[in-house]
């Protein structure tokens, strides 16, 4: 226990695990609120998808200038001011549904916003926790930690928007969001940080973005796990787009079920967060991930024509296990392998993969599901997983990487240098 809960030692760390974790437990109950609203309204899998779409693909859009931000100034004062942005969207969110003066352009709107701040939330947020731990050999742990509670949230928030969807309405699920963005502002106002040392020179725009994209061209180790991670996002990690559907067409259920649902996968996500969090140093990362994927495939190919709702969720309970492992494995082979002055660059390169292909994988998935129906679209998913996997054994194999590794740094710190 005391390895698995490691990083608590750092006193800025347990602020920013605690504020956090309020604060995402409201994230998740808005998240929820959103797409149930929108499915209410259109009875879409495609308005579904266009939902995520609009409060993600931003971020692909807008995270390299984030992450340009992240590496130039203050991540602390960064994350400060994302937070309060997002509180204020939250604000308005509940204000437009509890005075039922919303249309669905209207939330969508608001959710490109959110899209927008997060473009330069993530890449600030990520590496700050490289700050707060003072020992180095516990980021691993932090990093899975920090997954860990965005899974708890994950768990609780969709159970209690479920109740709360189902008494108050929606309105009161945006409200209790806007609420809870106070704990993490707070959690940051009470950190004690080392003086930030602005950099002395700063090049062009353009020029940084250069240097991030040859940093990456030249460190295998993290450009395979990225395109890895972008393949998934596209085609599989969508999923999620069509639990709505499950809830009430495939399971007769409401508001409640898709919350359980949510919660589920949330429970799984949990184990995953704590069995990574447990793991020892040393441990072959790349065979983990590998691993995980194919239990995400083989969990979605189950789940998609299981029709009793209690076995239903066990293989909820797998998918979210797979889900969540191979992002925060993805995660942490990035952060640590990433260079400390490339780190904000190389987030927003992960920022891209992720919510880049994320919401355009979940404009394909609603519209391949009106042809094809939820359940058949969810089991090719689960297929894909698997394929992806078998295509990407090679290349994230340890002595694969540390070949194409070797003296490629070397040139690119050259490069960077001139």
């Amino acid at each position: 226990m005391g390895n698995t809960f490691r990083a608590f030692k750092n006193k800025n760390y347990s602020l920013y695990f605690t504020g956090q974790s309020v604060s995402l437990v409201g994230t998740w109950m808005q998240r929820t609120g959103v797409v149930w609203v929108i499915y209410s309204i259109t009875h879409s899998t495609f308005m579904l998808g266009l939902s995520v779409f609009a409060s993600q693909f931003p971020s692909f859009i807008f995270s390299l200038y984030g992450g340009i931000l992240s590496d130039r100034y203050n991540r602390f004062k960064i994350l400060l001011i994302t937070q309060i942005a997002s509180m204020v969207q939250a604000v308005l969110l509940a204000v437009l549904v509890l005075t039922n003066h919303y249309q669905v352009w209207q939330v969508l709107l608001l959710s490109t916003i959110l899209g927008i701040i997060n473009a330069f939330d993530v890449p600030a947020r990520q590496p700050l926790i490289h700050e707060l731990v003072s020992n180095k050999e516990d980021i691993p742990n932090a990093l899975a930690l920090n997954f860990s509670m965005v899974n708890v949230a994950r768990l609780v928030g969709p159970a209690l928007s479920g109740i709360v969807l189902g008494k108050f309405g929606a309105g009161i699920c945006f409200l209790l969001n806007a609420i809870s963005f106070m704990a993490v502002i707070l959690s940051l106002l009470l950190m004690k940080l080392p003086a930030f040392t602005p950099k002395k020179t700063k090049k062009k725009l353009a020029l940084e973005l250069a240097e991030g994209f040859i940093y990456l061209k030249r460190t295998p180790s993290i450009s395979i796990t990225l395109i890895f991670l972008m393949l998934l996002s596209l085609l599989v990690l969508p999923y999620d787009t069509l639990l709505p559907v499950f809830a009430k067409e495939i399971f007769k259920g409401d508001a409640a079920t898709f919350g359980y649902i949510s919660s589920f996968i949330g429970l799984g996500a949990i184990g995953g967060s704590f069995f990574l969090a447990s793991i020892k140093s040393g441990n072959n990362l790349k065979t983990l991930l590998l691993g995980n994927c194919i239990l995400l495939g083989v969990s979605l190919i189950f789940f998609s024509h299981t029709n009793f709702f209690s076995l239903a969720m066990f293989f909820a309970i797998l998918t979210g296990f797979g889900a969540m492992s191979q992002n925060t494995i993805c995660l942490t082979i990035i952060q640590v392998h990433a260079d400390a002055r490339m780190r904000g660059r190389v987030m927003s390169y992960l920022a891209m993969a992720y919510f880049g292909m994320l919401p355009l994988g979940s404009l394909i998935v609603g519209s391949v599901s009106q042809k094809i129906g939820a359940q058949n679209t969810l089991l090719g998913q689960g297929v894909i997983a698997l394929i992806i996997t078998a295509f990407f054994i090679k290349y994230l194999r340890s002595d694969y990487l540390q070949k194409k590794d070797m003296g490629r740094v070397i040139k690119s710190e050259e490069m960077i240098g001139e």
